[in-house]
């Protein structure tokens, strides 16, 4: 009996694709510097949304083309550094933190140093974060993502110069924001993925549709403002999610596994 042809091979230039839209978020977050060093802060924050959008769309298509690869996750978390790490670090230091160097020399220096904590702590989390893969519950994140806590950053520059504030005038507020921003990427808190889990975990309920649907609008009215109050909850979720299980007194074991403690 004649053996069943082999399955044509796939053609493995497929995998560009993905690797095409990580580019993209890497030239965004690249712009977004290159735009905070010549002053033009809104440009800057509206280009690491634009980052956090491609970063959400290239693992898409890499699950959608079956195209995931060792190299493609690899250059997603060195592009993400770039973005979500460096880029809102410098944002926020040309805007406000650079600033602090007129109260004199310590507090010059603190300015420089909670940029420098912000991109530290940014690499820490994406580095613990391709060290958990395969190990933690896809519903949650341990500490907040780097694109969440990116957003929080960028909207709350964007909203400050949207209102006409300057930022030497918010120097320690946005150097606060930075460092919390920071301190919850490497924290141990649960944050909610929208990952779901389970063979149908790309299904999502009616509801949750009209919710993006209305999200999407309220953005498209003021985007600043709204992106700012979508930000602030989310970060604020991780806390709030803690507190509800201490005051419910929720065993530590009534909840999946996180990561190895």
């Amino acid at each position: 009996m004649e053996s069943p042809p082999s399955a044509r091979p796939r053609n493995r230039g497929i995998y560009l694709l993905p690797n095409l839209f990580t580019s993209g978020g890497l030239f965004a977050g690249f712009y977004a510097i290159i735009a905070a060093t010549q002053g033009q802060f809104e440009n800057a924050c509206v280009a690491i949304f634009i980052a956090a959008i491609l970063d959400g769309v290239d693992g898409r298509v890499a699950r959608l083309t079956n195209t995931q690869s060792e190299f493609g996750m690899q250059y997603d978390s060195l592009a993400d550094l770039i973005s979500f790490g460096l880029a809102p670090a410098l944002v926020m230091y040309h805007w406000a933190l650079s600033a602090t160097r007129m109260d004199g020399v310590v507090p010059g220096k603190i300015g420089w140093i909670g940029a420098f904590l912000y991109a530290a702590c940014a690499a820490v989390r994406l580095a613990r974060f391709n060290a958990q893969v395969g190990q933690v519950d896809k519903r949650w994140f341990i500490g907040l993502a780097s694109p969440a806590a990116a957003g929080l950053v960028a909207a709350f520059v964007w909203t400050c110069v949207d209102f006409g504030f300057v930022g030497e005038e918010l120097r320690y507020l946005a150097l606060a924001v930075t460092v919390t921003a920071a301190v919850l990427m490497v924290s141990r808190l649960r944050y909610f993925s929208f990952k779901g889990s389970g063979p149908r975990s790309d299904r999502v309920p009616f509801g949750s549709i009209v919710v993006v649907l209305a999200a999407v609008v309220a953005i498209a009215i003021d985007p600043p403002s709204v992106l700012l109050t979508i930000g602030v909850a989310y970060a604020l979720s991780g806390p709030g999610y803690w507190l509800w299980r201490k005051l419910r007194r929720v065993p530590s074991d009534a909840v999946p596994p996180d990561a190895p403690r």
